[in-house]
C-alpha cells in the first residue's frame, strides 16, 4: 500500500512539475515575444527603408533627450529669484541684485542680470534690453526642435514609401508568375504594411516626447515674461 501510495505521490509530483514547466516555458516565450517578434518584423521588412526609420528614430530620441535635460536645467524657482533681488537691491543696490543671477542658473537670471546691467541707463534702457535678451532666450529654448518635427513627419512619409514600393513589388510578382495567388503577393504586401507600421510607431513615440517639449518651452517662457514685468517694477522702485 505504502509503494503504492509513494509511486503515486511521485507520478503526481512529476505530472505538476511537468505541468510547471510547461507553463514556464509559455511564460518564458510570452515574455520574449515583444523583442523577438520586433526584431523578427524589422528583419522582414526592406532594411532599405526601415535602417531609415530606425535612424530617424535614433536622432529624434537623441535630440529630445538633449532639450528635455536643457529645459530641466533652464528651469528656476523665478518667484525665490524675483525675492532675492528685491532683497538685493534694496539692501546692497544694482551689484549686489547683479552678483545674485550670476550666481543663479536658467534663462530668467540671465534675463535680470541683462535689464540689472543696462539700469543706470534707464528704465526704458533695462526694459529693451529684457525684451531683446529674451528673445535670445527664446530661440536658445527652442534650439533644434524643428528637427524634432522633421523627424516626426518624416518617418511616416519614409513607411508610406516603403508601402508603395512593397505594393510595386507585388505586382511586379504578379506580372512574372502571371497568377494572383496570394503566395506571389504574399511578400510584397508583407513588408508594404511593416514600413507603414514601423514608421508610425516612431512618429508616435517621437510626438509624445515633441509636445512634452513644447509644453515645456512654454511654461518657460511664461515664467520668462511674468519675471520680467516684476522686474521692471522693481526698477522702477528703485529708481524711486
Amino acid at each position: 500500500m505504502k509503494k503504492v501510495v509513494n509511486v503515486l505521490s511521485v507520478t503526481g509530483l512529476m505530472f505538476f512539475g511537468a505541468i510547471q514547466s510547461t507553463f514556464a516555458q509559455e511564460a518564458t516565450e510570452e515574455s520574449r515575444t515583444f523583442h523577438q517578434e520586433l526584431k523578427l518584423r524589422f528583419i522582414e521588412g526592406d532594411p532599405q527603408f526601415m535602417g531609415i526609420v530606425l535612424v530617424a528614430l535614433i536622432l529624434g530620441l537623441a535630440i529630445a533627450i538633449e532639450r528635455i535635460i536643457y529645459l530641466n536645467m533652464a528651469t528656476t524657482n523665478t518667484k525665490k529669484l524675483v525675492a532675492n533681488v528685491d532683497d538685493a537691491l534694496s539692501s546692497g543696490g544694482v551689484e549686489a541684485a547683479k552678483e545674485i543671477c550670476r550666481n543663479s542658473k536658467g534663462p530668467v537670471a540671465s534675463i535680470f542680470y541683462q535689464g540689472l546691467d543696462r539700469v543706470d541707463e534707464g528704465v526704458d534702457a533695462a526694459e529693451k534690453a529684457v525684451v531683446s535678451y529674451g528673445g535670445v532666450q527664446m530661440g536658445l529654448l527652442e534650439k533644434n526642435v524643428s528637427w524634432l518635427s522633421l523627424f516626426i513627419a518624416l518617418a511616416p512619409m519614409l513607411g508610406f514609401m516603403g508601402t508603395v514600393i512593397g505594393m510595386i513589388d507585388a505586382f511586379d510578382r504578379i506580372a512574372v508568375a502571371n497568377d494572383i495567388s496570394p503566395a506571389v503577393v504574399a511578400g510584397g504586401i508583407k513588408i508594404a504594411l511593416l514600413t507603414t507600421v514601423f514608421g508610425l510607431i516612431v512618429a508616435i513615440i517621437l510626438q509624445i516626447f515633441y509636445n512634452y517639449i513644447v509644453s515645456k518651452i512654454d511654461s518657460i517662457v511664461n515664467n520668462m515674461e511674468d519675471a520680467s514685468i516684476q522686474l521692471i517694477d522693481l526698477l522702477v522702485k528703485y529708481k524711486k
